[in-house]
């Protein structure tokens, strides 16, 4: 199961006409920060390419666990904008009065893959891991990571989240967990399907994971206290709103807008 190369729908002319639709009148050029997901990362760069391009204000981006950004804002982190990879966080920032309350809403949902970068590294998933081939198998830690948590669930689902457990190593983020793949450190693993589509070898073999045997990955963002008064923030939840964000989210794989349930 191969994969095609740089699914990137969204170049030149097209995404040109794309970002037409959204524009920023009278706003002096300032700087946005955003605490972001680690599986977003390919992701919010190129959106951050043409929020800029656009409206003058420039993005600044850490990224890493949901859980140890919605820790690091809770010690204070400068961050303007939280886009985690799920709901419960910016919930919990929202009842905690760190964000602003109404501003909360899901601007994508992730999608599992099981990935190894290796051509022909299994036919079927299920017999791939039900007889365990290899020495080691990826995951985001399931406590700080949604995509941990979804491939927890995915593995038990499938009856093997205990026979596996010797085989597991667990990143501290989905970003760390595509490294020990891509490193051969773990000769497969549970990722992003964006991290799989960002891949720039051609070579590879993957399995999207049916939705049905894990948790949504509603990934949801709210505006941070910070960021109320930043003309720049405040732009930058605009536009992820917009006809070109919502396209460049699309084509890294993401379910949005009318897909997802906020």
């Amino acid at each position: 199961m191969g994969y095609p190369r740089g699914l990137r729908l969204f170049r030149t002319l097209g995404l040109a006409l794309c970002l037409s639709g959204f524009t920023i009148t009278g706003a002096v050029a300032g700087e946005v920060s955003l605490g972001a997901a680690a599986n977003f990362t390919d992701t919010a760069r190129e959106l951050a390419q043409h929020f800029e391009a656009v409206t003058g204000h420039t993005v600044s981006a850490s990224f890493g666990s949901t859980g140890k950004l919605y820790a690091q804002i809770r010690n204070g982190a400068p961050f303007d904008v939280f886009m985690a990879a799920d709901v419960r966080r910016p919930a919990l920032i929202e009842q905690e009065q760190a964000g602003i309350s109404g501003t909360r809403f899901t601007y994508a949902r992730g999608k599992l893959a099981l990935w190894s970068p290796a051509a022909g590294a299994f036919e079927d998933a299920h017999s791939y891991l039900a007889s365990q081939p290899f020495a080691r198998l990826a995951i985001a830690n399931p406590k700080t990571a949604p995509y941990g948590l979804a491939a927890q669930q995915v593995l038990e689902h499938m009856g093997q989240w205990d026979a596996l457990q010797p085989k597991l190593v667990r990143g501290d983020s989905i970003a760390q967990t595509f490294q020990f793949v891509v490193s051969r450190n773990a000769q497969a693993g549970f990722v992003a399907l964006s991290q799989v589509r960002s891949w720039e070898d051609d070579k590879g073999t993957f399995w999207e994971v049916p939705q049905s045997y894990y948790h949504p990955i509603d990934q949801q963002v709210i505006l941070l206290n910070r960021g109320a008064g930043n003309e720049a923030a405040l732009a930058w939840m605009d536009f992820l709103k917009s006809d070109a964000a919502i396209a460049i989210i699309r084509s890294y794989g993401y379910d949005t807008g009318n897909d997802t349930t906020n």
